[in-house]
């Protein structure tokens, strides 16, 4: 893992509140499962950025070895990851997720 694309993802994770690790763009996701995982995300007042693993391809192979989660999208909340698009799915049915996002952005 090269230390320059480990130390990306870490400010990434560090100065985001809320970081999605995705294939496209929140504007235009390019897999079904990150439309899903933004989707859920609109649906809160709080900013979240999405990296583009497919113009990122250093990121692509270097966040699932780095995170020990093997798919994407990827989600981390105020520094932690959180999971995959089902668990930010489950997460949110259970209103987990509106708990995290708030404890994230009220600090």
């Amino acid at each position: 893992m090269s230390q320059d694309t480990i130390a990306r993802i870490e400010s990434e994770i560090k100065n985001n509140k809320v970081v999605v690790f995705m294939k496209g763009v929140p504007e235009a996701p390019q897999c079904g499962f990150s439309a899903a995982t933004c989707e859920i995300f609109r649906k809160f007042p709080y900013p979240f950025k999405g990296i583009n693993i497919l113009a990122n391809p250093d990121i692509r192979a270097t966040l699932p070895e780095y995170s020990n989660w093997p798919t994407f999208p990827q989600v981390f909340i105020n520094g932690h990851l959180v999971g995959g698009c089902d668990i930010v799915h489950e997460l949110y049915e259970s209103g987990e997720l509106e708990k995290l996002l708030k404890e994230a952005f009220e600090k």
